[in-house]
């Protein structure tokens, strides 16, 4: 019997809906105060009971709409049958990308979904939790917002390009970062740190960014954002040729990546701790 993959628009209107269910949650809890429940890799590195309540939800919906599914999730790995269900199918969950953000009350933070089918993101959705923004695509289908679809930047001069970027919670990442930070800025317009890998990639996929790039994004963190920012027409890479991935992340229009590639490559960016 041949196995039949779901489509990838079915999988994202499931993602949609539990994405948009998990962020008014989300929204809801922060309302009503939240606190830090645990910290993971650094005392800097934080979670909030509302990560664990949402990735929950999450779990719980999926569970209902695509029984037999695997799931990654930031908070509680891998669940259901395994690395992906019977029809190939897993899905990747952030609960909330931004924590940090979520706790201090500002407004970039973000429920992230996204649905993989033999290891390929083919859907993902990318909801701001505090304005209610709605970012998402398919394999092929491209990336909207809004109803409108999305095009990245157009800009071919790197002097000119507005380039996001994140830090992990490691001091001696930290300092690797910046290291890094400091010798880039020079060559370009200007840098944004807003602190949600994933609206950042939204972001670098309707221009409102040129460029992003960060070292240390675990699958959570790329898979919607980086499926967005590919159908907008990025290139989404590692350097020296390798799959974007925890070494290094890349997201430039096709015009800027190789320049943006050549100068984080000669500042050691995927380097250090």
């Amino acid at each position: 019997m041949v196995r039949s993959a779901p489509e990838p628009r079915e999988l994202l209107d499931i993602a949609i809906e539990v994405a948009r269910d998990a962020a008014t949650t989300a929204y809801r809890m922060r309302a009503e105060g939240v606190s830090v429940a645990a910290t993971k890799s650094t005392v800097t590195d934080v979670v909030t009971a509302a990560d664990r309540a949402v990735e929950r939800q999450v779990l719980d919906a999926l569970r209902r709409l695509r029984p037999g599914d695997a799931v990654l999730g930031e908070e509680y790995g891998e669940a259901g049958t395994g690395p992906a269900g019977p029809d190939g199918v897993r899905w990747i969950v952030d609960p909330i990308d931004g924590t940090v953000n979520y706790l201090y009350g500002l407004r970039h933070s973000a429920v992230s979904l996204a649905a993989e089918v033999d290891g390929v993101v083919v859907a993902g959705v990318v909801r701001n939790i505090s304005t209610g923004e709605e970012w998402t695509a398919t394999a092929g289908g491209g990336a909207w917002r809004d109803g409108r679809r999305l095009r990245c930047s157009t800009e071919t001069d790197l002097g000119q390009t507005l380039v996001a970027t994140g830090f992990g919670y490691d001091p001696k990442r930290r300092a690797h970062q910046a290291r890094v930070v400091a010798e880039l800025i020079p060559h370009v317009r200007d840098i944004r740190r807003l602190g949600a890998a994933a609206i950042d990639l939204c972001f670098a996929a309707e221009g409102r960014v040129d460029a992003y790039y960060e070292k240390g994004l675990a699958a959570w963190d790329l898979a919607a954002g980086g499926l967005v920012a590919t159908e907008a027409g990025l290139r989404v890479a590692g350097l020296g040729g390798a799959a974007a991935g925890p070494d290094m992340v890349v997201a430039a229009p096709p015009a800027l990546f190789g320049p943006l590639h050549d100068r984080l490559a000669d500042l050691d960016a995927s380097g250090g701790p």
